[in-house]
């Protein structure tokens, strides 16, 4: 298996030549396509808009949410072409991680001023503590 933190390097060189060859204000969905390609190239499994099924309280939500790029099924990223990232970008992508389990992913945005202020690595630390309640009215015996 290839090392996860060497593919993260690549992606974001990739990016910053991306953004200088062709500039700010593609569609995201270009930004993405083209982010996906080398990797592809370089026989890394990417999947573009891969869906994910959820599951809460018992029930199953297929596709609920897509993942712009998932490469070799582990490294997450969210590829965003807006003026200025906010906090529910790099929440989204958490929210993400959690739900798929995964450590780390990238948060790229190709509409920003800079590349530097555009790319972000967001960590999953969430670390389940505590089985759930039981609700008041349910039988647990």
């Amino acid at each position: 298996m290839r090392d996860v933190d060497a593919f993260r390097g690549d992606v974001l060189d990739l990016a910053l030549r991306l953004r200088r060859g062709l500039g700010p204000g593609l569609l995201e969905s270009v930004d993405e396509t083209v982010l996906a390609a080398r990797p592809a190239a370089l026989g890394y499994l990417v999947s573009r808009q891969h869906p994910v099924d959820i599951g809460f309280e018992g029930q199953v939500f297929p596709a609920a949410f897509r993942i712009d790029l998932l490469v070799d099924n582990r490294s997450v990223v969210e590829v965003e072409s807006v003026e200025k990232l906010v906090p529910v970008h790099g929440d989204q992508l958490l929210t993400y991680l959690r739900l798929i389990e995964q450590p780390v992913g990238l948060l790229i945005n190709f509409g920003g001023e800079t590349m530097k202020e555009g790319a972000r690595r967001i960590v999953n630390r969430h670390r389940p503590s505590a089985s759930p309640r039981p609700r008041a009215n349910e039988n647990t015996e």
